[in-house]
């Protein structure tokens, strides 16, 4: 058979050299291809979790900004506006209290400080009365709070009233203020070195004031208060007063005048308390002393009297005691048996030689129009009714009894405040929430 008839139709083989020399070069092309994909597909995936991680931290910390940044709107713009009182239409808010709470605060430290500095024992003191109060509102957050509240209260019913009666507190009567609470009187000052006129009339001296005796048990009684009655020797309560001595020249003791006043207002500038909530101040404490004075009216004279009364809890009982005595009781005999005041009770209801004004308003109006000797009653206060006997009535000097007057008048601001805020008692509105915002440090 031919070569030709021996050839198949099947395809030739390729040789296998040919075959085997490309065959490792294609293999090790796609090997270095895919290694090459490979490796930028891990490191595009790292670059996007990094950019991911960048963009998740950048956008904690917005959040985190946002949320200081709305804190701090809250609580530098939005809380201190928030009200929580309102006197006849007029706001207390937040931040008004929060200063007022801070000046407060500080004034009460500053006061126990110049105790303490002056030699007083606080622990002492604090067995009494006004300072067992400074104390525990020093201590007690809530406590302070609480009588802040209140007295910004009162000082818008007052500025109210102030305004209804036409009296307005001008740059005059705060200077006049600022120098009575440290002590400096310029009329004295400008007298200093000058020799007093000489005068041959011997100058009348005022009759002793007696004391009611005091009782040995607690008693409602329309008594003058005790602490009114004592010249008691009390520390210093507010900054220590320039002390006019004769070694002083008038302009030493005003420069000491203003180096108090100095060293007062930087105190507060420490605390970080402002300048304008110290002047506010000075200008309530002024608009209170043009008050007192208008309550006061004409304090030329002051009337002592010397009384006797019985005490007890109803009008009818009252009106059988009157009875008894128009019959002939005797008044010492009936005081002891039934008057609820057992203070003067046991001494027969004599309540002494006293000044008028320290008796509570309707008891001392009754004493003031009752003739001497005469029954007079039943009179309503507030603690019962009362049965009243005048034994005497005397106008003494007003100038010869400054402490006195200065006292009564006290007395009677303090029963005005009470009234206006009974009588205006649905005109204001104090939040719940005021614990809230009280501060605790």
């Amino acid at each position: 058979m031919s070569k030709k008839s021996q050839t198949t139709g099947l395809p030739k083989r390729r040789k296998r050299r040919a075959s085997a020399s490309r065959r490792p070069a294609n293999v090790e092309n796609v090997q270095q291809g895919q290694s090459e994909a490979s490796y930028k597909s891990r490191a595009e995936r790292e670059a996007q979790l990094q950019k991911w991680a960048v963009r998740g931290v950048a956008a904690i910390v917005l959040v985190l900004a946002a949320l200081v940044a709305g804190t701090f709107a809250i609580e530098q713009l939005i809380v201190p506006n928030q009200v929580l009182a309102a006197v006849n239409g007029e706001n207390i808010t937040v931040g008004q209290f929060r200063d007022e709470y801070h000046l407060e605060r500080n004034r009460l430290l500053l006061q126990l400080n110049q105790l303490q500095s002056s030699g007083f024992d606080i622990q002492q003191l604090a067995q009494q009365e006004p300072y067992q109060t400074w104390l525990n509102e020093v201590n007690v957050p809530d406590q302070l709070g609480l009588r802040v509240i209140n007295d910004m209260v009162d000082d818008r019913l007052l500025a109210q009233e102030a305004a209804a009666r036409n009296i307005t507190v001008d740059q005059a009567a705060v200077r006049a203020e600022v120098e009575a609470f440290f002590g400096f009187d310029p009329t004295e000052v400008a007298l200093i070195g000058v020799e007093p006129t000489a005068t041959l009339e011997p100058t009348p001296r005022p009759s002793p004031f007696v004391s009611p005796t005091p009782s040995p048990t607690a008693t409602a009684t329309p008594t003058p208060d005790p602490e009114a009655e004592q010249e008691a020797v009390e520390p210093t309560l507010t900054p220590q007063p320039t002390v006019v001595e004769p070694t002083l020249s008038p302009d030493e003791v005003r420069q000491n005048f203003a180096d108090s006043e100095e060293n007062f207002r930087s105190y507060f500038t420490r605390a970080g308390i402002a300048e304008s909530a110290v002047n506010s101040f000075f200008e309530r404490m002024a608009l209170e002393s043009l008050l007192t004075e208008e309550l006061a009216g004409d304090d030329s004279s002051l009337l002592y009297a010397d009384a006797r009364h019985i005490l007890v809890e109803s009008e009818e009982k009252a009106l059988e005691a009157l009875r008894a005595l128009q019959n002939g009781e005797s008044f010492a005999d009936l005081a002891g048996a039934i008057s609820t005041d057992t203070g003067s009770g046991y001494r027969g209801g004599e309540l002494g030689e006293a000044y008028v004004g320290n008796y509570v308003p309707e008891f001392r109006q009754a004493i003031e129009a009752a003739e001497i000797g005469e029954l007079t009653g039943p009179i309503e206060s507030e603690f019962g009714f009362h049965i009243i006997q005048v034994r005497s009535k005397e106008e003494r000097s007003a100038a010869a009894l400054e402490a006195q007057i200065e006292r009564a008048k006290q007395q009677e601001f303090d029963r005005f405040v009470e009234a206006l805020r009974e009588e205006n008692a649905d005109s204001f509105e104090i939040s719940d929430s005021w614990l809230d915002y009280v501060p605790r440090s």
